[in-house]
């Protein structure tokens, strides 16, 4: 079965996560991918671990679950760009890809010659796609950014934590991963432009300006009505309730949307005259009224167990749900009928655990084959079979240290 982008090539000169979850998704949806990695070391995430991937034999392999986690449906290639052998092979396989993603600092590239100025005029048609902490231009253009600094910046770390506690950064690397999925979305839309019009162009994609316009909602609030959001903890700014509550053994999740599933939980809760009461009837007066609510809810709560408050909830269609480790969360039912995991065979032996896409295609579905590759595992087949160097050229560029 031809996959939905297996007519395209994407040149990859991006590391750590932004620029490899962006074409990670691109590989996902069959592109050929090629990453260029630095002899000897490749990605920096290969070594951010442990934990580190056990190989067939038993041993701990040298990749990291890091690395693992946003380098699979690659090709490896290991070119050191500082020589200019190694420029010029870069450069030839720029001319013959469709896509190139970097994320180096703004102008970085411009001395090796793999600036897009320099590679569009021997490939018009390509497309190159730029990630960066600030962007190409403005104040801090020239900085350097990173994921937690972005998320306090950006206004993410200010909306996030309890009302008296700290600021709190997310769980993982939300700002690079939304930038790496703007950056998979805008690559897609370049190249749906090209087929029309036969052009490429630049794609300026910034961690600030991603993390920014995840905020939503957030941002919205504060743009229409005028005031600064505050932290909520597990609660929602515009709906009530709507937030994480301790049970008798545990915590489950209470979203409640509307005013019809608030009448719903007030009889499950032995409470039916409160979804009428004007303080609480409309989600506006609950968010009004947010702290007497919360209150009262939360001593309703801790009388009952999780498993029995979920089951009258559900079978009332009031939105909830548990609070999971990740051990329940992939040994749940509906995580494994929808094959979130999968085992992907790796050439040290064995197999590897990923996290499948969740994108579901009825024509081309994303196929799981090539696990995340070794230090340039693909080097000479992708020289010899892209750019047409014979062995010996390949063996010269090796003993050169080129490669």
């Amino acid at each position: 079965m031809v996959a939905a982008l297996s007519h395209i090539r994407v040149l990859d000169l991006s590391r750590v996560l932004a620029g490899p979850w962006a074409t990670q998704q691109l590989g996902d949806f069959g592109a050929e991918v090629i990453k260029i990695e630095r002899p000897g070391s490749g990605d920096d995430t290969r070594a951010w671990g442990p934990p580190f991937l056990v190989g067939g034999d038993g041993q701990a392999t040298a990749e990291s679950a890091y690395y693992l986690c946003t380098n699979r449906a690659k090709k490896s290639v290991t070119i050191d760009m500082a020589q200019p052998e190694g420029q010029r092979l870069v450069r030839d396989l720029a001319a013959k890809s469709d896509v190139v993603i970097e994320n180096f600092k703004v102008g970085a590239l411009r001395k090796y010659g793999l600036d897009y100025a320099t590679l569009r005029a021997a490939n018009p048609a390509l497309i190159y796609c730029s990630i960066t902490g600030f962007g190409q231009d403005g104040p801090l253009a020239d900085r350097a950014g990173y994921d937690v600094m972005i998320q306090g910046m950006g206004g993410l770390m200010g909306i996030t934590g309890e009302p008296a506690g700290e600021p709190m950064k997310v769980g993982v690397a939300v700002a690079d991963l939304f930038t790496g999925m703007y950056a998979a979305n805008a690559i897609l839309a370049a190249l749906a432009h090209r087929e029309r019009t036969g052009e490429g162009q630049a794609i300026d994609i910034a961690l600030l300006d991603a993390q920014i316009a995840m905020l939503a909602n957030v941002a919205s609030n504060y743009l229409v009505g005028g005031q600064l959001p505050q932290r909520h903890g597990n609660a929602h700014a515009n709906i009530v309730p709507y937030q994480a509550f301790a049970c008798r053994d545990g915590h489950i999740i209470l979203a409640v949307g509307n005013d019809g599933q608030f009448a719903r939980f007030c009889e499950i809760a032995g409470r039916p005259e409160l979804s009428g009461d004007p303080r609480f009837a409309t989600n506006p007066a609950r968010v009004a009224h947010r702290d007497e609510l919360v209150g009262m809810i939360t001593e309703w709560m801790r009388s009952r167990d999780m498993a029995d408050w979920i089951a009258a909830l559900e079978a009332a269609g009031v939105p909830c749900g548990p609070i999971n480790r990740l051990d329940a969360v992939f040994a749940h039912p509906q995580v494994v009928a929808r094959g979130i995991r999968v085992e992907v065979p790796h050439p040290a032996g064995g197999s590897v655990p990923l996290v499948a896409n969740p994108v579901k295609f009825s024509a081309t579905p994303v196929s799981y084959e090539a696990a995340p590759p070794l230090l340039g595992q693909h080097t000479r087949e992708v020289l010899a079979g892209v750019l047409g160097l014979d062995a010996a050229e390949i063996d010269r560029l090796a003993a050169a240290r080129v490669i």
